[in-house]
């Protein structure tokens, strides 16, 4: 992923969500990203679909949701094919109405979706059928059909994350061992440290290979994996909020050289440290 583009969703203060209807389309925009959520339902066509450092191969019906700035593109040598895009504002999250009890599943959904959400099965196929038929309706109906959209795929049972590209946080918390929330909050307790194996594993009172498998089975993602991620995410915060330099950055997030740092930045990227600080600003900017 050499380069990322920003794209400028034509969506309004005023519009609750924009729904783009193509189909004939062609695959030829290149990895891309925006401020917005996006829905994005591919059919009748087979290729390869990229969302953040994930790459999979898609057949027939593709139907995925993507958070605010998580890099994606579909990449296919099909003539022609439909595709049924949604898409509206990050500040959706922010909607008083998404306090209320009856809307928390909507909310984990706009959360979750910062990795990338694919949708399978049966309840795929019902999603599909009702954003086919919003392309249709104007007016308070789309509006109550967009939400109930929504919910469906917060109550999904046949939906999963696509992409590690960012933190794994989430997942980790909802873990119900306390081994491995007593190796998490270490971890961000003293990611600036050099952290060894051996130290999270005699936390626990474990051998460091058994750990290690114990991590990846209950997490999904190796502990180093997850120290990485954590520190990116620090660097992340840091490149946004001070004017630090990069190896200042490297440093001060428990990387122990710059050439390292630099490398695992740009692989859950997608971009330098030095680009990401640019493409932030660039889009505090525009939005």
């Amino acid at each position: 992923m050499n380069e990322i583009q920003q794209e400028i969703v034509p969506i309004s203060a005023e519009d609750q969500f924009i729904i783009l209807n193509h189909p004939n389309a062609s695959f030829d925009y290149s990895v891309h990203c925006h401020p917005e959520y996006e829905i994005n339902l591919v059919t009748g066509c087979s290729g390869t679909r990229i969302v953040g450092d994930s790459e999979e191969a898609f057949s027939g019906t593709d139907l995925v949701m993507i958070g605010p700035l998580l890099p994606h593109a579909w990449k296919s040598d099909a003539v022609s094919n439909h595709v049924i895009t949604i898409q509206f504002s990050r500040d959706m999250i922010d909607f008083p109405i998404l306090g209320k009890r009856l809307f928390n599943p909507i909310k984990q959904l706009l959360m979750d979706s910062s990795r990338g959400l694919s949708f399978d099965g049966a309840e795929r196929q019902a999603l599909v059928g009702q954003i086919v038929a919003l392309t249709k309706m104007q007016g308070f109906q789309s509006a109550t059909t967009f939400l109930g959209i929504l919910n469906m795929m917060a109550n999904s049972s046949r939906k999963k994350l696509v992409s590690n590209m960012f933190e794994q946080e989430e997942i980790v918390r909802s873990s119900k061992s306390r081994r491995i929330a007593k190796v998490c909050e270490y971890m961000e307790r003293n990611h600036r440290e050099d952290i060894r194996l051996a130290d999270v594993a005699a936390l626990v009172n474990m051998s460091e290979s058994a750990f290690s498998h114990f991590f990846k089975k209950r997490t999904g993602i190796s502990y180093i994996t997850y120290l990485n991620n954590l520190r990116v995410a620090q660097a992340c915060n840091l490149l946004e909020g001070t004017t630090l330099s990069a190896s200042e950055i490297c440093y001060e997030c428990g990387f122990n050289n710059k050439s390292n740092f630099i490398r695992i930045f740009t692989r859950k990227k997608g971009m330098t440290p030095i680009q990401y600080r640019k493409f932030i600003t660039q889009m505090l900017i525009k939005y």
